[in-house]
């Protein structure tokens, strides 16, 4: 049952390491998909295809498409950061997703970070660039993705916390709370980023 709001013991659980974080939950997630493909289900349309990130991995896929996207820290009044658990992956992140035609940066992040967790947001400055060619995202459709994403500092202005066809769980956490939570290298590196305070960068 997807929740929507942090119990603190599973925010402020320690796991032994950062890869074991990442393996465990992308195997729990792909046997979750594999059994929605045995009943029938179209997992693209339930925005559910598993993703598995490489970065400077030798043995990562090669790039087969570069899609601009934007993230965003998005800070409330008490200082805790908004944070969904994917569905393609299984992993705690950042909201946010691919640009669409005739959208600026900050309205793709706004738009994500409204689709993905029901918070309206207000942009308020910028994080970071991330286009390492090294960091790709292969889809079990076959599309290899090579990173390229600015991530946004945002404030909530409204909406009500929810999950969607893209988070299977979203919730407020203490900057703290963040260290304990299995979540990819490339958005925790946004997320450390935005805690020392090192923006904007260049990565």
């Amino acid at each position: 049952m997807p929740r929507t709001s942090p119990s603190s013991a599973t925010a402020s659980s320690a796991v032994s390491s950062a890869p074991d974080r990442v393996d465990d939950a992308f195997d729990r997630f792909a046997a979750h998909v594999e059994e929605l493909c045995s009943r029938g289900l179209d997992v693209r349309e339930a925005g559910e295809m598993p993703r598995r990130d490489y970065e400077d991995d030798p043995d990562a896929p090669k790039a087969t498409s570069l899609v601009p996207a934007a993230s965003a820290v998005v800070v409330d009044g008490e200082g805790r950061v908004l944070l969904q658990r994917r569905t393609d992956n299984g992993m705690w992140a950042l909201p946010g997703g691919k640009m669409e035609l005739g959208e600026s940066v900050a309205e793709c992040a706004a738009r994500e970070t409204w689709e993905e967790t029901g918070i309206r947001v207000e942009v308020t400055g910028i994080v970071g660039t991330y286009s390492n060619p090294g960091h790709v995202f292969a889809y079990d459709d076959g599309e290899v993705r090579q990173e390229f994403s600015v991530c946004l500092l945002a404030r909530p202005t409204g909406g009500t916390l929810r999950t969607s066809d893209e988070s299977l769980e979203v919730a407020w956490f203490a900057p703290d709370e963040v260290d304990g939570l299995p979540m990819v290298p490339s958005i925790r590196k946004r997320f450390d980023d935005w805690r020392a305070a090192n923006g904007p960068v260049v990565r």
